[in-house]
């Protein structure tokens, strides 16, 4: 791996900012990161892009996707967005081990994963699914999903998964259907308890969906580390934020997705798409995709809630991270991108300041998910890196003005020739 380094520019670390500064890279990792005026003299021999007006941040981390049927477009296309890590929510043996294996290849995003999650019989996603496509392999894949039931079985599914998917950590699944105006099997709660002990004992972090109030409440009260989503179908309660207290919980509300679900987000959906700064990163059907709306919600979700729901966690002090919930087939998002759209979100429905908004999507991801070689510009941490003209620090807007991007210290060869041009 080539040594660099980034110059005369704006720095990030995933907490706090330094102005005019340097980032020294070597192995992959950042060996040093300072004041300009601090830079080893003995390095200015190294590969050097000086960059006036850029800002250098940690590469992104969205705790949120579905790679379903190992889309071998979700990792790079989430690096060419400056995605550096996503977290995989729910996939299938075959699909986990094809993502691991194209890990190895350049220009993708590192993988995190749940690998397959902890699912019941007829239970979410399997309604939704099967709704849409009824294909001879999807059903055949679905009925090799865990069907819990009771400590033995969830004891089975934790051996299986830990053996064959060593996954970063356990989904549970905890729906009800009533933000859809629907009626779905569901786990009990004392099911998803056994689920969170047996997971704990095994050294694992537990995450859960949950789309309306009650079901958020009944997965909490089961012990979980995180909710993958907030809800949409009434306003917040103080029990709700007791709850996440209780656990020291943190929520990942995929505030795009919502907007997708209820239709509300269409206007927003079709900006990004269509924002002149993406169109070389994202092909034609991929923009369409983005353009439109899942709808499951209409009628039974208001965005105006998940939004209410978020403020009134991030008042009480719950962490809120950032993740998008993007998959190929899920209408209204779109790999990478929707990182984004969901900073945005942060900023201008939330309230968050910019810096706020991406420490949730860099250093307080990486510290509530337990990973310490990454999140933040840090001496011995991964030189995974985002280069953006202009100050997301005050403009989050600007993280899409991308002019270059780092795995582990490797440039994705998209900005090969943006990086070298003269600003």
């Amino acid at each position: 791996m080539s040594s660099f380094v980034l110059r005369d520019v704006r720095i990030f670390t995933g907490e706090s900012t330094i102005e005019e500064g340097y980032v020294l890279v070597e192995g992959g990792k950042i060996k040093s990161v300072g004041l300009i005026s601090s830079f080893p003299p003995h390095e200015i021999s190294i590969k050097t892009y000086s960059k006036p007006g850029h800002t250098v941040l940690p590469g992104l981390i969205d705790c949120h996707i579905h790679a379903d049927k190992a889309d071998p477009e979700a990792l790079p296309q989430a690096l060419r967005f400056g995605v550096t890590t996503v977290c995989d929510m729910h996939n299938e043996l075959p699909n986990v081990l094809k993502l691991k294996q194209q890990t190895q290849e350049s220009d993708t995003a590192s993988y995190k994963t749940a690998g397959q999650a902890a699912t019941i019989e007829n239970g979410w996603p399997i309604p939704v699914i099967t709704a849409h496509d009824k294909s001879p392999e999807t059903l055949a894949s679905i009925a090799t999903w865990p069907k819990l039931t009771d400590r033995t079985s969830v004891i089975e599914y934790l051996t299986w998964t830990s053996r064959e998917m060593a996954p970063d950590y356990i989904k549970l699944m905890h729906e009800s259907g009533a933000a859809m105006g629907l009626k779905l099997d569901q786990p009990t709660v004392s099911l998803q308890r056994t689920v969170v002990e047996e997971s704990r004992a095994r050294g694992y972090l537990t995450v859960a969906h949950a789309l309306c109030l009650q079901d958020t409440l009944d997965v909490l009260h089961a012990g979980v580390n995180g909710l993958t989503h907030t809800f949409c179908d009434q306003p917040p309660t103080d029990e709700l934020v007791a709850a996440y207290k209780k656990n020291n919980a943190w929520c990942n509300p995929t505030l795009a997705a919502i907007g997708s679900l209820t239709a509300e987000g269409a206007a927003l959906q079709h900006k990004f798409a269509h924002d002149p700064r993406v169109q070389h990163l994202l092909n034609e059907d991929k923009r369409g995709n983005m353009c439109a709306c899942m709808s499951f919600a209409t009628q039974h979700g208001k965005a105006e809630y998940a939004y209410a729901s978020v403020k009134a966690l991030r008042d009480a002090g719950i962490d809120i991270l950032c993740g998008s919930d993007a998959a190929g087939p899920a209408k209204g998002t779109a790999f990478g991108l929707s990182m984004h759209h969901e900073l945005s979100l942060f900023v201008n429905e939330i309230g968050m300041s910019p810096e706020e908004a991406l420490r949730s999507a860099t250093s307080l991801t990486a510290r509530r998910f337990g990973w310490e070689d990454r999140g933040r510009i840090e001496e011995g941490r991964r030189a995974d890196l985002l280069l953006v003209k202009g100050n997301p620090c005050k403009r989050v807007d600007d993280t899409l003005n991308i002019r270059g991007v780092w795995s582990e210290g490797r440039l994705c060869s998209v900005y090969e020739e943006v990086l070298g041009k003269a600003e």
